[in-house]
């Protein structure tokens, strides 16, 4: 058998002042230690050395490294270098936050604020050189479509910070040909007093930054100021001829097309302007087109307003060199006369340097049918409006503007600037 110990029976009383002595006896202990110790046992934690401030040199050190940005200041030095240049282009460098970068090379700024403010300011500048400060272009009756892909622009601006050759980056967007350096020379020049000569210089400087870059080897030039046609080859003149162009009221639209056929003894389709206006003029004859409305339509004979041939150019305008059965209006200085399309003096020895076969042509001309004779290779036929424009020797002509359009590009290309009235 198991005994069970018998316990001493200990009185309420005696058992409190026994559990008093014991707190008293720890109290006593804990007053003792230090305050870190107390800490430790409070946290279950055996005591321990407190451990020792940092040095200010630490905590400087132990700080994280300034983020570097994609920009160096050596890249915004040369941006800026590229924005002020962006004045001798007939530009103004404020349109490219030329003082905000001015102010962060000056106080070696760098990070995102720099990368923020330099990307922006660097693909402005890209986009104008590229494509032209006038994003609204067709406000000028020019419909040529820009040669640049503009979403290149980052890659290429990507590219030259890669190489550190923004500014030269840049340069390479302007157009490089002889009429844009002569009219950039010529700007330079000016008197800063004569703001119409420098307003009209970079007015054209802007048209020109419009233009592809590359023309061709052979292609067919109109300046519509100029009322003249040149067939360039190489870069050179190689033919000229007087023309006239639409008037004031209808003008040609700056076109790039293509010459595709030459047509003998066409007939010519009244466009509806000139419906509009009740102006058919002899021999028109009615038809209905096919979704119904009714047209008309002059045969091919000696009186055709499109005189004995047409060259077509393919576009929705309408517009393309022909004959003219009204040839006086050749011997007129100023010749914008037309309903749009262009007129050609001489234009046979035009459509046989196309053609490639003058006895073909001839031929053609001599019966009274319509005949279209498809060239074998198309020709590019730039129609452009440039009002001062370089003659081979690097020297500026100032044209007639009549359409009157450098007022209206000056305000919309700066502001600053005025346009003497013509």
């Amino acid at each position: 058998m198991f005994r069970v110990a018998s316990r001493k029976s200990v009185s309420p009383t005696n058992l409190w002042a026994e559990r008093r002595k014991r707190q008293m006896r720890a109290t006593r202990v804990i007053a003792a230690l230090p305050v870190i110790a107390l800490v430790a046992i409070l946290r279950g934690n055996a005591p321990a050395q407190a451990e020792e401030r940092p040095s200010v040199d630490t905590i400087e050190m132990a700080r994280p490294a300034p983020v570097e940005g994609r920009w160096s200041v050596g890249d915004a030095k040369d941006l800026l270098k590229a924005v002020e240049a962006s004045a001798a282009e007939g530009l103004d460098p404020a349109d490219y936050s030329a003082d905000a970068l001015r102010s962060a090379v000056a106080t070696g700024q760098k990070g995102d604020a720099l990368d923020q403010l330099a990307n922006g300011a660097a693909l402005r500048l890209a986009h104008d050189y590229a494509d032209g400060r006038i994003d609204d272009k067709a406000a000028f009756d020019w419909h040529i479509q820009p040669q640049t892909d503009l979403n290149a622009l980052k890659v290429g601006l990507d590219q030259a910070l890669d190489d550190d050759k923004v500014d030269t980056w840049l340069d390479s967007l302007l157009p490089d040909n002889h009429q844009y350096r002569a009219l950039k020379a010529a700007y330079a020049e000016a008197d800063p007093v004569d703001s119409a000569s420098r307003a009209r210089l970079a007015a054209n400087m802007e048209r020109w930054r419009w233009m592809p870059r590359d023309l061709g080897d052979r292609y067919i030039y109109v300046n519509v100021p100029t009322y003249q046609l040149q067939v360039m080859e190489d870069g050179r003149e190689a033919a000229i001829y007087n023309v006239v162009v639409g008037a004031p009221k209808t003008p040609t639209p700056q076109l790039l097309l293509h010459a595709s056929s030459v047509v003998a003894n066409p007939s010519w389709t009244v466009p509806q302007s000139i419906i509009n206006k009740g102006e058919l003029g002899r021999g028109v004859a009615a038809f209905r087109r096919p979704d119904g409305s009714i047209g008309y339509r002059q045969p091919p004979g000696p009186r055709n307003a499109l005189g004995q041939i047409k060259i077509d150019m393919p576009n929705p305008y309408a517009i393309y060199l022909h004959d003219t059965p009204t040839k006086s209006a050749f011997a007129r200085d100023k010749r914008a006369l037309s309903h749009g399309c262009i007129r050609v003096q001489n234009i046979s020895e035009l459509a046989s340097s196309l053609e490639g076969d003058s006895g073909q042509l001839n031929e053609a001309l001599a019966q009274p049918k319509t005949k279209v004779l498809q060239l074998q290779k198309s020709m590019p036929v730039y129609i452009v409006y440039f009002t001062a424009q370089a003659d081979a020797n690097g020297t500026i002509r100032y044209l007639d503007d009549p359409y009157d359009r450098d007022t209206k590009m000056t305000a919309r290309l700066n502001p600053h600037m005025q346009m003497a009235s013509n």
